[in-house]
């Protein structure tokens, strides 16, 4: 007896039956029932998140945190999640979906008692992202404008010391670059370039740890373009301030006959007369 074949080609048999076994097990998986939602305590979520953030299982205390907010979206806690899970971020060193998450709670809640509190975990956020003075200085300058914006917001917060200081730590960074900058100009002989960024810092810079350098590469680079008196002017500059610094005794040196001699302490201080 003669059987009929309905697919006497193999390969054309499998290519017929993929598209309808792909079909089968897409159905297949439909059919499976999805995870049941079920909405728990807003206190119960809250804890969960604060015992993952106290275990230092940072991602999970996000996911927790998150949960608070999608669950009860319009509670006081769901409120303090957006923070926390700022927080939870800041954390686990993910510091750019921590200014994310602190720009969201600012925007979201300009008049909360927590907004000081998130323009310094931003701030802080930026800090902690600040590199050698040798590379880009563009998460100084945030960390810089975002902690001054602090201090000019809330004064008298209990965050406004700390960002005083850190504040001070930044502009001696950004100090530090310019004066990497004035230095490479220097050694290649482009005084003029160099001159522009040593009185940068001057200006800037008053209060940072580089001034006394910046006005000793100042008097050197006035020297090498043969502008000896604007070169004596800087030396007393340096002499008057700073008399016991190591830049000074260099300045002294190079000066050669043309000795800087400390100005007069009743004149204006020096930051004034550039």
């Amino acid at each position: 007896m003669i059987r009929f074949n309905p697919f006497p080609n193999a390969r054309f048999a499998v290519l017929l039956l993929a598209p309808i076994l792909a079909l089968s097990l897409v159905l297949g998986a439909c059919t499976q029932k999805a995870p049941e939602y079920k909405e728990r305590p807003v206190e119960t979520l809250y804890n969960q998140a604060m015992d993952a953030l106290l275990s230092e299982n940072y991602g999970v205390a996000v996911e927790k945190f998150d949960e608070v907010e999608r669950q009860h979206p319009y509670s006081a806690w769901a409120t303090k999640a957006q923070l926390m899970g700022a927080y939870a971020y800041y954390l686990g060193n993910a510091y750019d979906d921590a200014i994310v998450a602190l720009n969201r709670f600012v925007q979201l809640h300009p008049t909360n008692k927590d907004v000081a509190y998130a323009f310094y975990l931003k701030g802080l956020s930026y800090y902690e992202q600040i590199s050698d003075v040798a590379r880009d200085q563009k998460m100084t300058s945030l960390a810089l404008s975002t902690l001054d914006e602090l201090i000019k917001r809330f004064p008298k917060s209990k965050y406004a010391r700390d960002a005083k200081l850190k504040i001070d730590l930044t502009r001696d960074h950004l100090a530090g670059k310019e004066m990497e900058i004035g230095r490479y100009y220097h050694n290649k002989g482009h005084y003029l370039a160099a001159i522009n960024r040593f009185k940068s810092v001057i200006d800037n810079y008053q209060t940072t740890t580089h001034v006394p350098e910046a006005l000793h590469r100042l008097t050197e680079a006035y020297l090498a373009l043969g502008v000896n008196e604007e070169a004596r002017k800087t030396a007393a500059v340096l002499g008057h301030n700073f008399p016991g610094s190591e830049w000074y005794l260099d300045s002294y040196k190079i000066m050669g006959n043309e000795v800087a001699v400390p100005a007069d302490k009743k004149k204006k201080p020096w930051y004034k007369v550039w």
